[in-house]
């Protein structure tokens, strides 16, 4: 509906029981309705209320992954993304790579996910150097309707996280 406000929450959830985590990650990963019966359905006033500081980020290389769910032709030569691009040579994906991060601290919630591949030539291109080796722009948008969906930038490509 036009005029609908998305809205987004985290929840945390914690066992009475200090040894509690195993049996709640197997109630949520058994029970396809745990979580919905366990959010708060009034509010409810908090005392004291504390919760560490942390950063998860987690990052790998997909193509096995997405091969292994049935994902084969784009990874392979007889693959045809030369349209994607408008390229007059054949094109496949030679690899894809996800990362994502979650970050609590006094300010709030923040958290992305990014997805991203390597394409490739299926002839041996001429060869260029890319080296990010000073401060640069990254973003990430949706062609079609030009909406960009991240957007970000490196300060020092020489730090790594």
């Amino acid at each position: 509906m036009v005029g609908d406000k998305r809205q987004f929450f985290m929840y945390i959830l914690l066992r009475e029981a200090h040894d509690g985590l195993s049996s709640l990650s197997k109630r949520l990963s058994t029970e396809p309705e745990f979580i919905e019966n366990h959010i708060p359905i009034e509010m409810v006033e908090v005392g004291q209320f504390m919760l560490p500081k942390f950063k998860i980020p987690f990052g790998f290389e997909a193509s096995n992954l997405l091969k292994g769910l049935g994902l084969q032709l784009p990874f392979s030569m007889e693959a045809s993304l030369s349209e994607m691009v408008n390229s007059l040579v054949g094109l496949f994906i030679a690899s894809a790579f996800h990362k994502t991060f979650v970050e609590v601290d006094e300010e709030g919630t923040k958290a992305a996910a990014a997805t991203s591949v390597v394409i490739v030539h299926q002839s041996q291109p001429s060869r260029m150097d890319f080296v990010a080796n000073h401060p640069f722009l990254f973003l990430i948008r949706e062609d079609i309707t030009g909406v960009v969906l991240f957007i970000g930038h490196v300060a020092n490509p020489l730090v790594s996280y």
